[in-house]
């Protein structure tokens, strides 16, 4: 037997007495995607089917990083398509999710201030680019938006959605 066939065989034997999954669920399962994330204010949208569109600017100045909105009104139900226009001269995102989650997302953000994102309900923009979101609000409440790139969020990059 080769060594890279024993190699194999011993972290075959390894994983199994781990109790870790049949390698055929490991080869051809692909890597999870976020569809099963249960999103805390609503559901991707479908762009056709938006009831508006709001444009969201993103930018920094002396001492301040900024969304052209700080406040947004939606109703239940509604539809959104977010159209996010990064003009500044650094990386900014846009996640939407309840303060509760964005602040964990925050602390997990600052241990890896690298993480990109391009989820239904978050984006991260380089300099001079654009992206969008459609979104669902199905339930009632206060949301935020925030960019949680370390030091943005504190230098005022945040805005609240308030569903009715």
């Amino acid at each position: 037997m080769s060594a890279r066939l024993t190699i194999a065989a011993l972290c075959l034997s390894g994983m199994v007495a781990v109790g870790a999954p049949p390698l055929s669920e490991l080869v051809s399962k692909p890597a999870e995607a976020h569809t099963e994330h249960v999103f805390a204010a609503g559901e991707p949208g479908d762009p056709r089917k938006a009831s508006r569109t709001i444009e969201i600017g993103m930018a920094e100045g002396p001492g301040s990083m900024t969304y052209s909105l700080d406040s947004i009104a939606v109703r239940r139900g509604e539809q959104i398509r977010f159209v996010l226009r990064n003009t500044g001269d650094l990386a900014h995102e846009f996640l939407l999710d309840s303060m509760e989650n964005n602040a964990k997302h925050k602390s997990e953000m600052e241990q890896n201030p690298e993480m990109a994102h391009d989820e239904a309900n978050g984006k991260r923009l380089e300099p001079k680019t654009s992206s969008e979101i459609a979104w669902r609000f199905t339930k009632a409440g206060e949301f935020e938006f925030a960019c949680l790139i370390p030091g943005h969020y504190e230098a005022g990059m945040k805005g609240i959605i308030v569903v009715k």
